[in-house]
């Protein structure tokens, strides 16, 4: 008896401690292009991904039904943040996934005074490209890099 004891205890205590498993790499290889439903979410099939986007139009543009049948730019860089924009966006979005939903981290302002066109995202691991015509910006979780 005592030694079924002796033996279930550290399995019960290894059972208590965290697991981290490292390194991972959680970027999605391109940007994903999604337009918002009549409900206001964004569904990417590829990555069992789906979000509500409402309250981001209505951050950006004071009006949360400019989102339907809009679409956004979507991507996740390296250490698992998405970052989303759209046109006529003035910013982008920097999230993290939560329990039941995405936390915004960062909302880094492109452009004051001009809207972007046609946005684009790219892997430039550990960055994230974006592009808009001939412009291109390089961003992270932090904000702009150049």
């Amino acid at each position: 008896m005592k030694f079924i004891k002796f033996l279930l205890v550290p399995l019960l205590l290894s059972g208590c401690s965290s697991v981290i498993l490292t390194p991972a790499d959680f970027s999605w290889p391109v940007e994903s292009a999604i337009k918002v439903n009549e409900k206001g979410f964004i569904t990417e099939d590829r990555y069992t991904f789906s979000i509500n986007v409402k309250p981001l139009f209505q951050k950006e543009f004071a009006d949360s039904n400019l989102a339907l049948g809009k679409e956004v730019r979507i991507i996740r860089d390296q250490k698992g943040f998405y970052y989303i924009t759209g046109v006529n966006f003035k910013n982008v979005y920097v999230f993290l996934p939560v329990e039941g939903g995405m936390k915004m981290q960062e909302e880094i302002l492109i452009s004051e005074t001009e809207a972007l066109k046609n946005p684009a995202f790219n892997q430039k691991t550990p960055n994230i490209e974006l592009l808009d015509g001939s412009k291109k910006y390089l961003i992270n979780n932090k904000g702009l890099v150049r």
